[in-house]
């Protein structure tokens, strides 16, 4: 509502200052209301390009995200929300592009239809009538629109949902050009086409100039020149229209590049690949180790490996976090596209890519890799709430994976009095990824006498050829193995009865239909008192 109000407010008050205000006055009278909406949708475009840079700055949002003092629980979740204010800044920035680009057009159909001879200063044409299209092609603010347009038109298609499904690397470079955007956007406003009146004490705006013919002046103007005072007392002098778009987007620019040059200083040194694991599914675990490196539970990494792509940065969910005890922190991914098969190429030998139901551990030269992070993600807030649901679809088990790590190292001073596992796969092997995990934290509180503490259920969402986990070590999953897909709304009901008058914090990472139905059932679900608080999983 805040973000809606600034720019209504913004809007609002430059539409009003160049309609109303005396040092426009002439500009209003040649360009009409055309100069009011662009001027005003430009300050729209001025905050939203500052904003849309501002969620980009991970390492800040991750800092003022781990300051408890700084930020509360609320302001936590509204950071970790940062993604999708981003794609709300960049999708006003589209809308009111074509808005500020159509009453341009405007502007230059007016500035060469009213070319003005009493104040030629004011003129952008060079004469009456000249083709729009040429003011257009001559004038930096013109050439570097037309370059605006077609930067941001190849963002906007590279952003959309299929062609980041179906090739992830065009979206990644396409949306590196903001950097030749916010260049060429600072040179936009230089060459001063729309001016201002300086003088408007010595030149009231309709005084009658000396010279000036009865055919040439307004209807109203003729009412206010009864005495001598309405006669101007020198001519009118225009100035170009100081440029703010740097007064916007300089301090978020500067902020964004320390950050940027900050995370490039902090992932200049390769990681030391330890040990590299191929699970069932086409999953593989991935154990590194690096100096000084820290993370909580929760937060993720994003890799780089030269040697299949200089350029392109990947996200992955830590499932293991560094300890004191042990300094090696490890990460799951799931061989799905370009490429995460050219990168598990480079980690195992075409020869042993065989699958297996049991891990199998590779060991051999591994190629440069680089890490940048921890980063901050809502899975971090499972911590803080006294009663916590995690809901895991398929791959999406990994970051609360990094949780349980937590839990069975011992990890102390946090909130939590219970936590709620649930794991829905469609595979029954997908839940030996986790499976030694998941069966020592059982484990380790039964024998310190809280079995109530986890609450554990697993799903096999595909019935067909369905077995059972039947080795003796993994018995402990056997007996909370279910057939079908979760009943959100009786699970939830369960939680609430057990856990009256509580706030419970729901986290979930997993398929798009999961999440849209527990954040449907925790807006609407108050089962006795309880509150539950949905979290979705994202990467930013």
């Amino acid at each position: 509502m805040l973000w809606l109000g600034a720019n209504t407010w913004l809007f609002l008050n430059t539409f009003l200052l160049f309609s109303t205000g005396q040092q426009y006055h002439y500009l209003y009278k040649m360009l009409g209301v055309g100069v009011c909406i662009s001027r005003a949708s430009a300050s729209v475009l001025n905050l939203n390009c500052s904003l849309v840079l501002l969620t980009m700055c991970r390492s800040v949002l991750t800092f003022i995200r781990g300051t408890h003092v700084v930020s509360s629980r609320k302001t936590r979740r509204l950071l970790d929300k940062s993604k999708t204010f981003h794609v709300a800044c960049g999708i006003a920035v589209c809308l009111f592009s074509v808005v500020h680009v159509s009453a341009h057009m405007v502007n230059v159909v007016n500035f060469s239809s009213r070319y003005s001879d009493d104040f030629p200063a004011l003129n952008l044409a060079r004469y009456r009538g000249e083709d729009p299209k040429w003011i257009i092609l001559t004038t930096i603010p013109g050439v570097t629109g037309v370059l605006l347009v077609l930067i941001l038109l190849l963002m906007l298609i590279s952003s959309s949902y299929c062609v980041r499904m179906s090739n992830y690397e065009i979206f990644w470079y396409t949306h590196n050009l903001f950097i030749i955007f916010y260049i060429i956007l600072m040179m936009h406003m230089v060459g001063g086409v729309l001016k201002y009146q300086t003088n408007i004490e010595a030149h009231p705006p309709g005084c009658l100039r000396p010279n000036q013919s009865s055919t040439e002046q307004y209807v109203d103007d003729l009412e206010q020149l009864e005495d001598d005072d309405s006669r101007c007392k020198a001519d009118a002098h225009f100035e170009p229209h100081y440029p703010q778009t740097w007064l916007w987007v300089s301090g978020p620019l500067c902020l964004y590049c320390v950050e940027r040059l900050y995370r490039c200083i902090r992932s200049s040194a390769p990681v030391t690949i330890v040990t590299v694991i191929r699970h069932p599914c086409d999953v593989i675990e991935l154990r590194m180790l690096k100096k000084d490196f820290k993370a909580r539970p929760g937060q993720y990494i994003v890799l780089n490996c030269p040697s299949v792509s200089s350029f392109e940065n990947h996200p992955f969910t830590l499932t293991k976090c560094p300890t004191v005890n042990k300094e090696t922190f490890g990460i799951h991914l799931r061989v799905v596209g370009d490429w995460t098969e050219r990168f598990t190429q480079q980690l195992l030998p075409q020869s042993r890519m065989d699958l297996e139901i049991l891990p199998m551990v590779q060991q051999r030269t591994y190629p440069k890799l680089y890490i940048d992070g921890p980063f901050g993600s809502p899975s971090e807030e499972v911590f803080n709430y006294d009663v916590s649901l995690c809901v895991a679809g398929g791959i999406g088990v990994t970051p609360f994976a990094c949780v349980l790590h937590a839990l069975l190292d011992g990890w102390r001073g946090f909130r939590l009095q219970r936590l709620y596992f649930v794991w829905v796969c469609r595979e029954l092997q997908s839940f030996y990824w986790f499976a030694e995990l998941l069966c020592a934290l059982h484990q380790k509180l039964w024998e310190e006498n809280r079995p109530d503490y986890f609450n554990l259920k697993l799903y096999v969402s595909q019935v067909d050829n369905i077995q059972s986990i039947s080795e003796e070590r993994f018995r402990p999953l056997s007996s909370r193995m279910l057939v079908g897909r979760p009943r959100w709304k009786h699970l939830l009901d369960e939680i609430g009865k057990s856990n009256r008058h509580k706030r419970v914090g729901v986290f979930c990472c997993g398929p798009k239909g999961i999440s849209r139905t527990l954040h449907r059932l925790c807006n609407s679900a108050r089962s006795r008192g309880t509150t539950f608080e949905f979290n979705k999983e994202s990467f930013s």
